[in-house]
């Protein structure tokens, strides 16, 4: 009798025991089954963004298509006589700036005839006046003050740069690859940079160039014209370029007519 009765008693027990594991489990699965939900969720709208993204960038490759063809129409509804003279109007100015630039370079030569070949060159390059200051000109080992010597040749090149307005002029500076460490220089690329706007200051504060038309430039050691295997190469490729450009906005307003 009293262990029927001990049995009867726990049996309730052992019935609640399992519903709650049983709830337990199921709220278990709930919570796996909400959070894989929710990250397919945040999938979805991941998807939903990248879809307007392709679609806003198709749109507006679309648009861009549509300009493109608009300008090929108008294009198409110049005559042949119109689309001939369009062309011997962009052949002359190409001309008439080949033939400045031409004109530039003999200037520029004029007015550094007294300075060696092996001190500085002036040369064409890609339609742009290239006029290239070896560092023995300009510089001491290792310093971005420029010589007396170098001012001179800066002056002479400044009066033809005032004389010509519709250029633009950039100071490229150039090292070879041995390493440098000073107090105010950490590398080449510093050195460059410093003595690339040494010479733009002299140019514009000195002599009166127009500072909107000048740009300074560090090139370090990393475009070479010679080999730094040798001391003659080296020192080939310690130099400051001064590259004149002409205005090519009349070129674009040729071009940019319908």
């Amino acid at each position: 009798m009293v262990a029927l009765l001990v049995a009867s008693m726990g049996l309730p027990s052992c019935t609640s025991r399992k519903k709650l594991y049983a709830s337990e489990k199921r709220v278990w699965q709930l919570k796996q089954d909400s959070t894989l939900l929710k990250t397919e969720l945040d999938r979805t709208k991941g998807m939903v963004a990248g879809l307007q993204e392709d679609s806003s960038v198709l749109e507006s490759e679309k648009m861009s298509v549509e300009q493109r063809l608009k300008m090929l129409a108008a294009s198409s509804n110049m005559t042949i006589a119109e689309q001939a003279k369009r062309l011997e109007d962009l052949q002359n100015l190409i001309q008439r700036q080949r033939d400045a630039m031409n004109n530039l370079r003999r200037t520029v030569s004029d007015a550094l005839i007294k300075y060696k070949s092996d001190d500085l060159s002036v040369y064409i390059k890609d339609g742009n006046v290239y006029v290239s200051l070896q560092e023995k000109l300009l510089f001491k080992s290792g310093s971005a003050d420029v010589d007396p010597k170098g001012k001179e040749a800066l002056k002479s090149l400044a009066e033809v740069l005032k004389n010509t307005p519709d250029i633009s002029v950039m100071i490229e500076g150039h090292t070879d690859t041995v390493p440098i460490k000073t107090a105010k220089f950490q590398d080449n690329w510093a050195l460059s940079v410093g003595r690339a706007t040494s010479i733009v200051r002299i140019l514009t504060d000195d002599y009166g160039v127009n500072p909107a038309t000048v740009t300074a430039a560090g090139k370090g050691s990393h475009y070479p014209v010679a080999t730094n295997a040798t001391d003659e190469g080296r020192a080939a490729n310690r130099r400051t370029e001064i590259i004149l450009s002409p205005d090519l906005n009349p070129l674009f307003d040729l071009l940019g007519e319908d």
